[in-house]
């Protein structure tokens, strides 16, 4: 079978590279095009675009790449019709899928399925009429979103599990370096490390950042570790970080996990890898003009949190400090508690055991990879 892939970030390029080794291990016949990333390449295939040229968030920066956005799309489109795959399978990235998924149910007979299905449940709830009409399976990684969809919406989904489990546990039961040999290999010195998750893209790392360096630096007896993301430079980190005391590494979150003693993330996914690492961590993310910010967050989000952490304990199990709570003295006395109050970083990894137990069994990327597969077999014999 010939499958399209579209993903728009980090997280995504990551998510679909076990998918499509999924999707082969089911399929011998398997053939992957698709807009990714370089993980997803290393799966096998034909690279369209990396996302790195279409990972554009924030109403300003959207505006002013609008023509290389909708240039993207226009190629996508092309693209897809012009090879015409067995199945699309979109992941994430809802404000450029749902205009692809709109397109291919309107010109082509091409099924279309969406892993890791939009965040409809907190923004842009109107979406289900265009999910309704342009997606003939969802698959979801979030438990609660079963009953948004389905009670709510009367709209059936999957939920497949979540593929940062399978890739956590993955990485944990194959890791054997010990904390001296990560601090001795990345020439650390031996204090407990607070570790720095700032976003996956240029503007997050450009809003979080400076303050998360400030707050941090204020606890001398603990050094600072900042997690590369995939695609970035060290030298955009290096205007941003500095003479500040931060060291940055590259491909070793997983590890960087492993070994710190707390962690200030930005919210996303690396919060819920966090979780499962067994961090406390405070969630902060930055947001222009704050206190509008705050506002609109209070009146239009139809979410009490942000972060997935608490979305999926449906309880406050870490700080969110967003918008007018995030600030550098706010950060500060977070992190106190983290390093500092034993009773709290307790009841936190208490939370994070429910997360865990809450997230289910492992095998995402697997069941949903047999569910595509059962889909397109069952539209096939229907026509």
């Amino acid at each position: 079978m010939k499958y399209y892939l579209i993903v728009g970030e980090a997280s995504g390029d990551l998510h679909a590279s076990h998918l499509m080794a999924a999707l082969a291990g089911q399929d011998p016949q398997a053939d992957f095009r698709f807009f990714g990333g370089d993980l997803m390449a290393a799966v096998g295939g034909t690279l369209v675009k990396h996302y790195r040229d279409m990972a554009y968030m924030g109403f300003v920066p959207v505006l002013l790449h609008l023509r290389t956005i909708f240039t993207n799309m226009a190629l996508c489109k092309k693209d897809i019709v012009a090879w015409r795959p067995d199945v699309l399978i979109l992941v994430d990235y809802p404000g450029f899928n749902l205009n692809i998924a709109k397109y291919i149910h309107a010109h082509t007979r091409i099924p279309v399925y969406y892993y890791i299905s939009p965040k409809i449940w907190a923004w842009k709830e109107y979406r289900i009429k265009n999910i309704r009409r342009d997606v003939d399976q969802l698959f979801s990684i979030l438990p609660f979103e079963v009953d948004f969809f389905e009670k709510k919406h009367h709209y059936p989904i999957h939920y497949v599990g979540n593929p940062t489990l399978d890739e956590v546990e993955a990485f944990r039961s194959a890791y054997t370096e010990n904390r001296d040999s990560f601090l001795r290999r990345n020439s650390l010195p031996d204090k407990p490390i607070i570790a720095l998750l700032a976003g996956s893209r240029k503007q997050e790392i450009k809003d979080n950042l400076p303050d998360m360096i400030r707050a941090a630096s204020s606890f001398p007896a603990c050094q600072l570790v900042l997690a590369g993301a995939p695609g970035i430079d060290a030298d955009y980190y290096k205007q941003y970080v500095g003479q500040a005391e931060v060291r940055i590494v590259f491909g070793q979150t997983y590890p960087l996990l492993t070994h710190a003693e707390a962690a200030l993330v930005t919210s996303g996914t690396a919060t819920l890898e966090t979780a499962l690492f067994r961090v406390p961590q405070a969630v902060c993310y930055h947001t222009p003009m704050g206190k509008i910010a705050a506002f609109l967050k209070r009146h239009l989000l139809k979410v009490r949190y942000i972060s997935l952490v608490n979305l999926i304990a449906d309880r406050e199990v870490v700080r969110e400090l967003v918008a007018d709570t995030m600030t550098v003295a706010q950060m500060k006395a977070e992190l106190h508690r983290l390093l500092a109050d034993r009773d709290y970083r307790s009841r936190m990894l208490d939370g994070y055991d429910e997360i865990r137990v809450r997230l289910g069994k492992t095998g995402a990327p697997a069941e949903a990879a047999r569910l595509i597969l059962k889909g397109f077999r069952l539209s096939r014999l229907r026509c």
